[in-house]
């Protein structure tokens, strides 16, 4: 039983630390774009560098 009180406050914190990693990740814009990534591999480099720098 007393392994409960130690189980439910450290998945409450590890459940914390992940919702604080994906919203630090949102605002810092990791999800920004989500459609060029998977074309990169199709265009040649110096396309790529174009791109990014518009």
């Amino acid at each position: 039983m007393s392994i409960i009180l130690i189980m439910i406050p450290a998945s409450l914190l590890l459940g914390l630390f992940f919702l604080g990693a994906f919203i630090w990740a949102t605002k810092e814009g990791q999800f920004d774009d989500l459609v060029t990534p998977q074309y990169e591999i199709l265009i040649e480099d110096k396309q790529i560098k174009d791109v990014k720098h518009e």
